[in-house]
């Protein structure tokens, strides 16, 4: 099984910004502890991130002819203003998490918006950096159902 873990705008600079609505946690450790779940669950995990939404667009449509199995995003700014984000989730057809590691439902008026989650099977708000490692345990265990006969 293999996962595209992605991440938008400003999230490389995790630790550094706003610690206080995105933890003290560097963007590296994001990666070492989305790497650690992976490896636990067995699963192959690739690593994308981007400031610009056309890398992002370009990135989704590589993961089709890559047979990715599972894509966890965090398209960040991109979430409230990107329909372009979504319709490449929604052409490749590879199920996705959206994750937010604030609660974003507690947040100002414009964060309410989520153009991407109509192309996603879940979201996880308000965990912090393990909501990634949820949406990877969720990711598996729905593909696991899917293939069930």
């Amino acid at each position: 099984m293999k996962f595209l873990v992605m991440n938008g705008p400003n999230i490389n600079l995790l630790g550094i910004r706003e610690p206080e609505l995105y933890g003290k946690e560097t963007y590296q450790a994001l990666l070492d502890r989305v790497r650690a779940a992976c490896g636990a669950e067995g699963i192959e995990v690739e690593f994308f991130q981007s400031n610009h939404e056309g890398a992002l667009v370009d990135r989704i449509q590589e993961a089709y002819f890559e047979k990715v199995d599972g894509i966890v995003i965090n398209p960040a700014a991109y979430t409230h203003t990107s329909v372009a984000l979504l319709d490449a989730v929604k052409a490749v057809k590879i199920p996705a998490v959206e994750v937010h590691i604030s609660q974003v439902s507690e947040r100002e008026e414009f964060r309410q918006i989520s153009y991407i989650r109509a192309a996603c099977v879940k979201t996880i708000a308000g965990q912090g950096v393990e909501g990634y490692c949820q949406a990877v345990r969720f990711l598996k265990q729905f593909l696991l159902q899917k293939v069930k006969p």
